[in-house]
């Protein structure tokens, strides 16, 4: 038998909290220099415990060809990447006319 979700009711497999919290989430996308001149797009404004930071950030990564980590809430990805960032994370399933860019 599968777990049902606390917050929507439905069992884990068709849970859609996340898809939720994704739309109402406001992402602010900023540039940011770091030791020796590196620039790193840092991308903040997650909510923890509804969207999963680790797992976007890794198909942020992917998609955009870089390293970065995340961290305390925050995306670090290695490089100028603050125009793609947009439609990487549209393709996500964030609202496009929720991320601010910097």
């Amino acid at each position: 038998m599968s777990d049902i979700c606390v917050t929507c009711g439905l069992p884990k497999d068709l849970c859609v909290c996340e898809t939720i919290a994704k739309e109402s989430q406001r992402i602010k996308v900023v540039l940011e220099k770091k030791k020796f001149g590196k620039v790193y797009t840092v991308i903040t404004g997650f909510d923890e415990k509804s969207i999963n930071g680790k797992e976007i950030a890794k198909k942020l990564k992917s998609k955009l060809a870089c390293g970065g980590t995340y961290k305390k809430g925050k995306i670090e990805l290695q490089g100028d990447h603050r125009h793609k960032v947009k439609s990487a994370m549209t393709g996500l399933g964030f609202h496009k006319d929720a991320i601010d860019i910097e």
